[in-house]
C-alpha cells in the first residue's frame, strides 16, 4: 500500500548584503513585493569576517536579515535562490552603484528542526537541487538552539543572528499550522522495495 507523509511549509528568511544602506532598503522592497510581507526584521551588523568579498562588493559591507510572512513549499528554494540571483542582477544594470557586485543576497527556509541555506557553489557537504542551486542544512535546532555545523559561515554564528532565527522560528511554530499540509505520496515501487527480504 502507498504511505502518506505530510510536508509542512517552510518559513523564507533572507541575508542582504551590500555596503549601500539605501540599497538594503531598496532590496527589502524588492524581496517584500516578490515574496510578501516581512514579519521579522533582524540585526545590520558589520561585516567583518573576511575580506573576501571586498573586491567585488567593496570595504564597509553590511548584512541585513528578514523573515518573511508568507510560507513557501520546501521544494521551492531553488526556485526562490535563482529569484534573488535576478534581483541582484536588476541592481548591476541600473549602472548606479560601482562595485562589480553592489548586492548579495541569500535566502533560507527555517523549519523546526533547521536553517537551510541556498547557494551556487558545491562543497561535499551540499546537496544539488537544480538550475545550479545547491541547498546546506546551515545550522540545526537542538536543545533549545540553533546549533552551527563545521561548514556554517561565521556570520550566521553571531549571537544577535541565532537570537534573530529563534524569534524567526518561533514565529513559524505559532503559524505554520495555518497553512495547508500538502499530502504527498510515495511511489509504489519504493514502497515495494522497503518490504522485499
Amino acid at each position: 500500500m502507498r504511505t502518506l507523509g505530510v510536508i509542512e511549509p517552510v518559513m523564507l528568511v533572507v541575508a542582504g548584503f551590500s555596503r549601500h544602506h539605501a540599497l538594503l532598503e531598496q532590496a527589502k522592497s524588492r524581496l517584500e513585493e516578490c515574496f510578501g510581507p516581512i514579519i521579522l526584521t533582524g540585526p545590520t551588523i558589520e561585516f567583518r569576517n573576511t575580506a573576501y568579498y571586498e573586491a567585488t562588493m567593496g570595504a564597509g559591507l553590511l548584512k541585513a536579515y528578514w523573515a518573511f510572512t508568507k510560507f513557501q513549499e520546501p521544494d521551492q528554494l531553488a526556485h526562490v535562490k535563482r529569484k534573488t540571483i535576478e534581483l541582484e542582477q536588476e541592481i548591476i544594470n541600473t549602472g548606479q552603484f560601482p562595485e562589480i557586485r553592489p548586492l548579495n543576497l541569500d535566502p533560507g527556509f527555517l523549519s523546526l528542526g533547521k536553517f537551510i541555506l541556498a547557494t551556487t557553489k558545491d562543497q561535499a557537504h551540499r546537496v544539488y537541487l537544480q538550475g545550479g542551486i545547491f541547498a546546506e542544512v546551515t545550522l540545526r535546532f537542538h536543545d533549545g538552539e540553533f546549533e552551527p555545523r563545521p561548514w556554517t559561515y561565521s556570520d550566521w554564528q553571531l549571537p544577535q543572528v541565532l537570537e534573530f532565527l529563534k524569534q524567526a522560528r518561533w514565529l513559524y511554530n505559532q503559524h505554520k499550522d495555518d497553512h495547508p499540509h500538502p499530502l504527498m505520496e510515495l511511489p509504489r515501487l519504493l514502497v515495494r522495495a522497503t518490504s522485499q527480504p
